[in-house]
């Protein structure tokens, strides 16, 4: 663990404070960043149920909005889990665009050293990255979630996707999206680690390996059910 981040660490302990500060506001974002990694591979595992037939996947999707019952509300849990990952949705993405701005601000000169370039290219490709990703969940959701196209029917998730992904401007719209988004896990689980201060030169090789396995599985995982329904392997 470096100086810096065992420093910053101890900080944020003494001080809640702290979470204001720079390094604060970095590890806040670090944090969300392995919620939403957890959460894209559990909706990930959640869409290969498409590969299983409609009453997998349906019965799937019946499962998450009955969580907990009847101990619970039927949907609480589900609209419990969507508040939490809303509110690091606003975290993350507001935490970001604060320090994009502060960085720009501090930038009084080009960078001409290769390390620095290269780093700032990373922290660009981020952020536009994030956009494109923001972008299309918010289309996304209205389309597969909220039913704004004409064909959609509540609760038939399996037809909704089968439908959904025929419309080949949608599907190429979601794999430019995931090429988005292994690209933003590849720089953002990198950069997780540097931040949280776990990165030791030993483990530079593996990190690195890490962070290209969800880049790829990830994405390909994704892609798997629309490309499978252009090709009516799915239908």
């Amino acid at each position: 663990m470096t100086a810096t981040a065992t420093a910053a660490g101890t900080a944020t302990e003494r001080d809640p404070a702290a979470f204001q500060t720079t390094i604060g506001k970095k590890i806040v974002v670090a944090v969300t960043g392995i919620l939403f990694i957890g959460f894209v591979v559990a909706h990930m595992v959640g869409n290969l149920h498409a590969f299983q037939g409609p009453r997998q996947l349906d019965h799937y999707a019946e499962w998450l909005r009955s969580m907990g019952e009847p101990a619970v509300p039927r949907g609480l849990i589900l609209w419990l889990l969507r508040g939490i990952l809303f509110v690091g949705v606003c975290l993350h993405v507001g935490l970001t665009i604060q320090l994009a701005m502060k960085s720009r601000s501090a930038r009084e000169t080009r960078y001409v050293h290769p390390g620095v370039v290269q780093a700032n290219y990373a922290s660009r490709t981020m952020r536009w990255g994030g956009v494109v990703i923001l972008a299309f969940v918010i289309f996304h959701l209205m389309d597969f979630t909220w039913g704004v196209h004409p064909h959609f029917i509540r609760g038939a998730v399996y037809h909704n996707v089968v439908v959904g992904f025929r419309r080949i401007p949608v599907t190429i719209a979601y794999l430019i999206a995931l090429v988005a988004l292994g690209m933003h896990l590849y720089h953002g689980t990198w950069s997780t680690f540097q931040t949280l201060g776990v990165r030791r030169a030993q483990w530079d090789k593996k990190i690195r390996a890490l962070a290209l396995t969800l880049a790829l599985v990830i994405p390909i995982g994704y892609a798997a059910v629309p490309v499978a329904v252009v090709f009516r392997l799915v239908k």
